[in-house]
């Protein structure tokens, strides 16, 4: 089977820009089209979920709210049992003062103690309730609190249930409006990736890589078409025994080929066929390739430039590039006679890997 690198150039478009809204950035095109296609049952499978979650919080403060008032008068009981009881043994031991008394001495010390004690006795009473309520200050304002939320879940549950799902549903509008935005990009991804599953039949004598992409610093010049070249994105570039071949793809329907409005897929081939020709003869690549040389001079790498049309192909022929259809594809390839051997197509692959996202 052929040998493939990187993930095609338009699934790879589409997860960088659902990457860049955080609403996704590792789906398979064919999650892509399972989202768009059942965005309305993805949107209802939010809801019901965040009302079960309410549901549950609901039950859960429910039970919260029956332990919290147990723990409350439990903890009022013990309490109350406690200061009742220190406030009628302040009571009996005012109760049991020594009423005989037979010297000033007694006389001085009885009324201390009563007034010690009636003192202590009013300050208990006085401090009843707020140390009752002081001992249950920590569960009062839970209890408060989960009260509220009860009965707001109870009496509000719709708008409690928007503002639950709200965040969750907003990244789900927002994920679906940039599928929408980019459903050229998922067109060209599946027929991209028709293409690469074509390819890969190939035997391991053959190198795909898809996605490839340079910058050129300072640009390069395009004679023919006397623009210059910034940078160049090419779809797939499969390297075997009969040389290069350049591979664009276009899912285009018969209405898109004869758009006058949109770019020729031709000259943007070429554009592409003569960077590649650029990079191809530097001295840097001659030297990287060691091809086995030949007493007649140096050994050409030959590059061919290819579009494949998935749906509708064109009559014309066109100078410079081969249309094909995807069921041609692997023809054309082996049409051609092997002139490279397995270490200088691995060398060259190795090359233009190296080569893919550079600046030059």
């Amino acid at each position: 089977m052929c040998k493939v690198y990187n993930s095609v150039g338009c699934l790879t478009q589409i997860q960088s820009r659902l990457r860049e809204q955080n609403v996704g950035g590792n789906e398979s095109v064919e999650e892509l089209i399972h989202f768009q296609q059942n965005y309305g049952n993805e949107r209802e499978k939010i809801i019901g979920h965040h009302a079960f979650l309410l549901e549950q919080e609901k039950e859960k403060l429910s039970e919260e709210i029956v332990q919290l008032t147990m723990a409350i008068n439990a903890t009022k009981g013990e309490v109350e049992e406690k200061l009742t009881l220190q406030l009628e043994q302040l009571k009996l031991r005012l109760e049991n003062l020594p009423s005989t008394l037979s010297t000033v001495m007694q006389v001085y010390e009885y009324y201390f103690k009563k007034s010690v004690l009636s003192t202590k006795i009013w300050f208990s009473e006085l401090l009843f309730n707020y140390r009752l309520n002081y001992s249950i200050r920590h569960l009062n304002p839970q209890l408060t609190e989960k009260n509220n939320r009860f009965q707001y879940l109870d009496s509000n549950f719709e708008e409690a249930l928007n503002n639950s799902s709200l965040i969750s549903l907003t990244t789900v509008d927002q994920k679906k409006n940039i599928i929408d935005e980019l459903s050229n990009s998922i067109y060209g991804a599946i027929g991209e990736q028709k293409v690469v599953a074509e390819i890969e039949k190939l035997s391991n004598d053959y190198i795909l890589i898809n996605d490839f992409n340079c910058i050129f610093n300072p640009p390069l010049f395009h004679p023919e078409q006397k623009q210059k070249i910034n940078s160049i994105q090419i779809d797939h570039l499969l390297i075997g025994p009969s040389g290069i071949f350049l591979i664009e793809t276009k899912n285009w329907s018969l209405k898109s080929i004869e758009n006058m409005n949109l770019r020729s897929p031709i000259q943007q081939i070429k554009r592409s066929g003569y960077a590649l020709y650029k990079l191809l003869n530097g001295k840097m690549a001659t030297s990287t390739f060691n091809l086995k040389k030949h007493h007649w001079g140096d050994q050409k790498v030959p590059a061919r430039n290819v579009l494949v049309l998935l749906n509708h192909k064109p009559k014309e022929n066109f100078k410079f590039v081969k249309v094909v259809n995807l069921s041609e594809l692997l023809s054309y390839v082996h049409y051609f006679e092997p002139c490279l051997s397995n270490n200088e197509t691995t060398s060259i692959a190795n090359y233009l890997n190296w080569l893919n996202g550079k600046v030059l």
